[in-house]
């Protein structure tokens, strides 16, 4: 449900399959729980859970939401088989989150209309700027063809579905003992020795031939597909090309600078310097204090001088006490008036008392109050009006638009000369993507893909883009998934190839070096013979930063040493390959830091919670009456 609004929750539901279906793996022969029946003829239903029907489409979409996933893991070239599997492990998915809904509801779990509000409310999809948005709500279930009741139903399935979830979890705890292995094989050393194997070092010159092209360009297809996609023909209209054809007469421009003249109008300004003693535990030296630097400034002592010596205000002390140039209303208001009721600059007053302390006051400076004649505000006056203008009339033009936009024989082409559209096409305007120069444009997703989507050939809109721009399009053609072909994407196949040749190189020599190694040859003397730098064996812990990235998770990713050294050739994350030598293993002592040990706990408690789950689920399997269609994917 939630997939469907954006790109980010398009793995939504697809992490609870995985979540929630992990066992499915387990029960990749099916039947091994519930009681299942597999003798029926054709179905227009995937499965059946204790008599609640899944719908072929909803498996069939499961299925086409999987792909990305399915191709980054496996590439495409699935076998029957392995095909097959994979199917039955997304129908799983579907079975288990119907068997978790169904007990929901039979204990009773609720979802008041308050909880409801706060999720959708909560919701990215639903926000701009961090806050929700009404229309950004309807945009995005618009553009993902789903209603809102329908909308609301299967959110409150999925809040009741945490509640559950949560319950589980919450009854897990810990023993002592438990909590002290855990944090014994967190803490746990390994004494380690590496050598790395630079992918540079074995760049080859030789050419990639065609069929390896093709062939990695078939298994990873799936990475270059084209999702659904039109042609359009647009006009657009932006506001800022309404206002400049806006013509803005003199007596308007008048009439607004009497309407607005308090916005022109430059208060009095004042330039001051002080000096802030704080109240302390004793108001009464501090007042004291006060007057005495007060006479200091008065005999004619550098202000300045005091201000860096005596002040109590950091910022200003800095400064030589000055606070720059400042309005009656940049500060409280004992502070104000004292500061404005000064008669001439050069004057100090003083002690001022506000809620900070008490202030001894120096203005430095005058700006009268000034108003800017008309001729002066005249620019601004402009630029105002004829944005309140274009405003309305931009409105109008929305109006008139779709009125003429709906009449019989309407064509984008009259539309465009008639309104001065400014015209262009777009050959593939992306489902949930869109294209340039129109971006994502929720309003043109939902005329071209939401549930009354428009006709090839036919008409939509006006919509509004961004609040300033109106566009109006035109349905050219529909085009269903499409790959990118291989030769806009050859140069990117090309440089994988290298790569992947380069640590196919690299870890041959790192298990060709293993060999040696377990065959008694000393580390060094190998790394030696391979031109290698190798540092001497030491001690290191998970995740230790000393140790070149991705070696720490190969050390501690080897079986333990019992009759000599263990050694693990692997492929890096970041290329090359590495060579490590686990010689021995000392266990992790008690974690005396309270704030990681509590970490530690928590990271053991969620693993164990998810271990539940998924026996809570399988237990639900065992009682359930499941049917299964095998063609359901046919």
């Amino acid at each position: 449900m939630l997939q469907r609004l954006t790109d980010s929750l398009e793995t939504h539901k697809w992490f609870w399959y995985m979540i929630l279906g992990a066992l499915a793996v387990v029960f990749a022969a099916w039947g091994a729980y519930g009681l299942v029946n597999l003798n029926f003829g054709g179905a227009s239903w995937a499965a059946k859970v204790n008599g609640q029907t899944i719908s072929l489409q909803a498996a069939r979409d499961a299925w086409e939401r999987a792909q990305p996933q399915i191709a980054e893991q496996y590439g495409t070239g699935l076998s029957s088989r392995r095909r097959k599997q994979l199917q039955n492990q997304v129908l799983q998915g579907l079975i288990e989150n119907a068997l978790i809904t169904q007990r929901t509801e039979q204990l009773g779990y609720r979802v008041t209309e308050a909880d409801l509000i706060a999720a959708i409310r909560a919701e990215p999809a639903f926000q701009v700027a961090g806050k929700y948005s009404a229309q950004a709500a309807e945009d995005a279930l618009a553009n993902a063809n789903i209603s809102l009741p329908q909308f609301e139903s299967e959110l409150a399935g999925e809040l009741r579905t945490e509640q559950l979830i949560d319950g589980i979890r919450s009854s897990d705890f810990l023993t002592p003992s438990e909590i002290a292995r855990a944090q014994a094989l967190q803490s746990e050393q390994r004494e380690v020795q590496y050598a790395l194997f630079p992918a540079s070092r074995y760049r080859s010159n030789a050419p990639i031939g065609p069929a390896a092209i093709e062939a990695y360009y078939e298994a990873h297809k799936a990475r270059y597909r084209i999702p659904e996609s039109v042609e359009l023909r647009y006009g657009e209209l932006t506001l800022a090309q309404v206002e400049a054809a806006e013509k803005v007469s003199a007596a308007a421009l008048h009439a607004a600078y009497e309407k607005h003249l308090s916005q022109f109008v430059t208060p009095e300004q004042r330039e001051a310097s002080h000096i802030l003693i704080q109240f302390g535990k004793n108001p009464a030296a501090a007042l004291a204090r006060a007057k005495r630097i007060l006479a200091l400034a008065r005999s004619g002592k550098s202000f300045a001088a005091l201000a860096r010596k005596y002040s109590q205000d950091p910022g200003s002390a800095r400064q030589g006490g000055n606070l720059g140039w400042v309005g009656r209303h940049d500060f409280v208001k004992p502070f104000a008036d004292a500061l404005f009721a000064i008669p001439k600059v050069g004057d100090i007053v003083g002690p001022i008392k506000t809620q900070y302390g008490y202030h001894i006051i120096r203005l430095d400076g005058i700006r009268p109050s000034h108003t800017e004649t008309f001729a002066q505000a005249k620019p601004v006056l402009l630029r105002e009006v004829r944005r309140r203008l274009a405003v309305r009339r931009f409105g109008d033009i929305e109006d008139s638009l779709q009125n003429q936009a709906q009449a019989p024989g309407a064509s984008l082409a009259a539309l465009a000369k008639g309104f001065n559209l400014t015209t262009g096409r777009i050959a593939l305007f992306l489902r949930g993507q869109g294209a340039a120069p129109l971006g994502r444009a929720p309003p043109v997703q939902n005329l071209v893909f939401g549930s009354g989507a428009i006709a090839p050939g036919t008409l939509g809109g006006p919509v509004i883009l961004d609040n300033d721009k109106m566009v109006i399009v035109k349905l050219i053609a529909r085009h269903g998934t499409q790959f990118k072909p291989l030769a806009a994407v050859r140069a990117g196949i090309l440089a994988a190839l290298q790569r992947q040749r380069e640590n196919e190189a690299a870890l041959a020599a790192a298990r060709a070096a293993r060999a040696k190694l377990l065959a008694g040859v000393p580390f060094a003397r190998v790394a030696r013979a391979l031109k290698l730098k190798v540092a001497p064996a030491r001690w290191i812990g998970r995740d230790d930063p000393s140790v070149a990235a991705g070696v720490g998770a190969v050390a501690f990713a080897a079986p333990k040493p019992t009759h000599g050294p263990v050694y693990e050739a692997k492929i890096l994350p970041s290329g090359g390959a590495v060579l490590v030598a686990v010689a021995a293993v000392r266990s992790g002592q008690r974690q005396t830091n309270p704030i990681l040990a509590r970490t530690l706990i928590q990271q053991q408690l969620r693993s164990d919670a998810d271990a539940d789950v998924h026996a809570y689920i399988a237990q639900m399997l065992a009682t359930a009456k499941v049917t299964r269609n095998p063609d359901a994917f046919q």
